[in-house]
């Protein structure tokens, strides 16, 4: 018939499509990033540097303060409190102040801190601490308000009004002893009531006085740290 089509013997059978061949897979390379996310992502490095120097120029006068304490040393001599090396950071736990509010111990930051620990009842080596703190503190003239007088008491939640009286000028702290005792730390074979502690700014527990220490030479090592901090640390927090 006319509208039909023909095919001849020797014409080639284009073969068909199988549905049981595998399937072929290509690799492709990755799309090459745009110049918007180039920029965030130039943005992001730049951003982290950034967050690093702020952090070490924060901490870089406080370093100083340190090497001029420990390394310096202008006096020539070695310092009463024991070095804690490397320092402890303080814990993030919760006291409770003489009005019964509850405070966060990191409050304590931004100031030197000369710290004792001791049974809210207070024994003679408490009393002896406590007295020794404030006058110490007295003792530094123009820069005792760079230091702060603590007392963490410890045991019953109660306070004498003879005491509450003694300790108006102190930052009176009320915490369990097993929140701070993987931060203070007494010599061996001691208590940590034992001691007297030293805090610096940053929150970080640097030194530790010996049992029945000299005053005279708790001021000194005291006075090196104010001096050797002076450049940076001011009175407050």
């Amino acid at each position: 018939m006319s509208g039909s089509k023909s095919s001849s013997p020797g014409a080639a059978v284009e073969p068909t499509a199988s549905s049981d061949e595998p399937l072929t897979m290509t690799v492709h390379s990755l799309p090459r990033l745009g110049p918007q996310a180039a920029h965030d992502a130039e943005a992001t490095r730049r951003g982290r540097w950034k967050m690093l120097l702020l952090l070490l120029i924060c901490a870089s006068p406080v370093l100083a303060s340190y090497v001029t304490f420990y390394v310096i040393r202008p006096e020539g001599r070695a310092n009463y409190g024991e070095l804690i090396e490397p320092p402890r950071v303080m814990p993030a736990v919760s006291a409770t102040n003489v009005h019964g509010q509850t405070v966060p111990l990191v409050t304590l930051k931004d100031q030197w801190l000369l710290l004792s620990v001791a049974d809210s009842a207070c024994d003679a080596r408490c009393e002896r601490h406590l007295y020794l703190q404030r006058q110490i503190r007295e003792s530094l003239g123009k820069d005792k308000d760079r230091l702060d007088w603590v007392w963490l008491r410890t045991g019953s939640t109660e306070l004498s009004d003879i005491l509450r009286e003694a300790t108006r000028a102190a930052v009176v702290l009320h915490v369990e002893e097993a929140d701070i005792a993987g931060w203070l730390a007494p010599e061996p074979g001691q208590r940590l009531a034992d001691h007297l502690y030293v805090v610096d700014p940053m929150g970080r527990w640097m030194m530790r006085f010996p049992v029945d220490a000299d005053p005279s030479r708790i001021r000194r090592d005291l006075s090196r740290l104010l001096r050797a901090s002076s450049f940076w640390d001011q009175p407050g927090r």
